[in-house]
């Protein structure tokens, strides 16, 4: 029973793995996309917008909506979702059927996700449960350091049909494992969507979730950028952008169970360092950007504290979420989302009025505005942390 229950929490791993895949894998083949459906730069862009936005806006309702239905029905129809999404992304000729393909996928998303964690976490004892969330979590960060630069590399090499059904591939060996390995999980007390939606009543809820959305758009204000900041502060070159990209995702592995370890310590403590260590590695960024070698050191460090923003997040907002843990887990996909969002706007902006070198300092901004919010709910909620 133990080694099924640990096969489960691999393959719930391996679907968020393909999820982060279908939703992130599209922007390395966007040159492709454009080819294939002759259309603009921009008009393709919409794939990811579409994504980001609809997952964003969805996630909680849809979340509310099956919280009566067997949890492994909901899993098996969320991966299912992908595996046809990316079978149409290969074969189909029209881009209007590929972005309404996008939206499908993007619904499940945040389903997916949310109850995967908390079915990882029920898989073991209580005392392991932190450990087995890190474990599903390892399937983000190895979706970034290899699902996406795999995505871009088939497309290159063999054709953006092959890119797509990776996708498929892998979303379908998820499916698999768990119609085979995980018993049928019905809900034997559904929760009232009365008292899931009570939760939103807590003003120590919200004070999580700014400091989430605060440390995404810490994160991603500068990340989404890290190709054209390597490129054009510290002149790499695209070979070793690549490289870099590629490096910077499997760190992030290790950084995720780094973290993990670190929160199962002492959760309020790792969630204070956080940012603290954000911003010393956003100086060093500042700092030593125009210097070659030690940028591809940094690089290294920062992938692995950027890796930790997402399990200590998603700790740090459901501590405040137990009655309604799977509602609680849609919210941080939510507001994450709003977060990336939030980060990459302003990001741009400071490229656009400041300068390239400049970004660093939108990343900064928001890094002092979680560690304030924690600060602040700390010290409001002192009982409850």
């Amino acid at each position: 029973m133990k080694q099924v229950n640990s096969l489960l929490i691999i393959i719930l791993a391996l679907g968020v793995f393909g999820i982060i895949t279908t939703e992130m894998g599209i922007i390395g083949v966007l040159p492709q996309v454009t080819q294939k459906f002759n259309i603009s730069t921009s008009q393709a862009g919409w794939l990811v917008s579409v994504f980001s936005l609809v997952v964003a806006i969805s996630g909680p309702f849809l979340t509310l909506l099956v919280s009566g239905i067997n949890r492994k029905v909901i899993l098996l129809t969320a991966v299912l979702s992908f595996v046809i999404s990316n079978m149409v992304y290969a074969f189909t000729t029209e881009f209007d059927v590929m972005l309404i393909f996008r939206i499908l996928p993007a619904i499940f998303h945040p389903v997916f996700f949310s109850v995967a964690l908390v079915v990882a976490a029920k898989l073991v004892p209580p005392e392991k449960s932190s450990k087995a969330v890190t474990k599903v979590f390892a399937g983000i960060t190895v979706g970034f350091a290899f699902g996406v630069p795999l995505t871009s590399y088939l497309a290159e090499k063999i054709s953006l049909e092959a890119a797509f059904l990776f996708g498929a591939v892998v979303s379908m060996i998820a499916f698999t494992g768990i119609l085979i390995w995980l018993p049928s999980m019905p809900v034997k007390e559904k929760m009232s969507y009365g008292k899931q939606l009570g939760i939103l009543r807590k003003p120590q809820l919200w004070f999580n979730i700014v400091t989430v959305i605060f440390i995404f758009a810490a994160m991603f204000s500068v990340y989404s950028y890290f190709a054209e900041y390597l490129g054009q502060v510290t002149h790499m070159n695209g070979s070793w952008i690549s490289i870099m990209l590629m490096v910077f995702g499997i760190i992030m592995i290790f950084g995720n169970f780094l973290f993990g370890g670190l929160l199962h310590k002492n959760l309020i403590k790792t969630v204070l360092m956080f940012p603290l260590l954000y911003v010393i590695i956003y100086l060093i960024i500042y700092y030593l950007s125009s210097s070659f070698l030690p940028m591809v050191v940094v690089v290294l460090i920062w992938g692995a504290v950027h890796s930790g923003g997402l399990i200590i997040s998603q700790a740090w907002l459901t501590t405040e979420t137990k009655e309604a843990p799977e509602f609680g887990n849609s919210l941080f996909v939510s507001f994450s989302n709003l977060g990336i969002t939030i980060g990459a706007s302003i990001g741009g902006w400071f490229i656009s009025h400041l300068g390239i070198h400049q970004l660093i300092w939108s990343g900064m901004m928001f890094t002092l505005l979680a560690f304030l919010t924690i600060i602040i709910k700390v010290k409001m909620f002192k009982s409850n942390a």
